[in-house]
């Protein structure tokens, strides 16, 4: 039985976690499908957004328990290729040349965090909430780690990956991990303005905005910073789409 609910409304792809009976924790074939689902979508060059989400109360309980128990029994170097399989999946989401929209409609925890900070806007229902549960475990975040810093900062993340609290939509908010908190009626409503913000922009610029981001961030204010965002804008004003939308 597939992992994935994959639903096409025309350039947009919503992709729902679809194990409610198990809190859509993942194990080996969720992450394996969604490696191969974001693998496929990235290359639909008609596709304008993806919203990724969840069925059943949970957004993702992180890994499946059982799975991670059967994994005790592993040697090292098969749990090192496991955790190169949570990896890629990850940056499969996170490089997706598509907005990736997160739709939060109820508790996101360990791994679910580490999907959620992968995604370039998050929506969230007030009354979701977040933990980075593997300290509980006796674990770490180790794989979702390099965004979850990213998204929430390292101050926080000193404090979130060790005492493995409990955190309200509303303080993910403050952290920077979701962009926009709204009633649990509301969720799809406020979704899909985000998605209507981004669909009603050139396909182009989206995609070459995303990239943007992407490439700057983090980089140091020198003359090939300057250069590099100066190319960038002759390039995108120079295009048939640029030269559309400047007449």
């Amino acid at each position: 039985m597939s992992r994935l609910d994959i639903q096409h409304e025309g350039h947009v792809c919503h992709v729902y976690l679809n194990r409610p009976e198990l809190r859509n924790a993942f194990d080996a074939e969720t992450i394996a499908e969604l490696t191969h689902t974001f693998s496929e979508l990235a290359t639909d060059k008609a596709l304008r957004a993806i919203v990724l989400g969840a069925h059943g109360k949970a957004f993702c309980a992180g890994a499946d328990l059982n799975w991670m128990r059967a994994m005790a029994d592993y040697t090292w170097a098969k749990n090192h290729a496991d955790g190169g399989r949570l990896a890629q999946m990850l940056w499969t989401i996170a490089s997706s040349p598509v907005p990736v929209i997160a739709k939060v409609q109820g508790d996101c925890y360990g791994g679910g965090v580490g999907l959620v900070a992968c995604c370039d806007v998050v929506v969230a229902a007030e009354q979701a909430g977040f933990c980075l549960s593997e300290a509980k475990l006796g674990l770490s975040p180790a794989t979702i780690s390099p965004y979850v810093i990213k998204a929430i900062g390292e101050r926080a993340a000193r404090r979130y990956f060790v005492t493995a609290e409990r955190f309200t939509a509303a303080r993910a908010q403050a952290l920077g991990l979701v962009h926009e908190v709204c009633a649990t009626d509301d969720l799809h409503e406020t979704t899909q303005q985000v998605v209507h913000s981004i669909t009603h922009n050139g396909p182009a610029a989206v995609r070459a905005c995303k990239q943007l981001v992407k490439d700057v961030a983090g980089q140091a204010l020198n003359e090939t910073l300057r250069d590099m965002t100066a190319r960038r804008i002759a390039d995108i004003r120079a295009s048939d789409a640029g030269l559309r939308g400047l007449h």
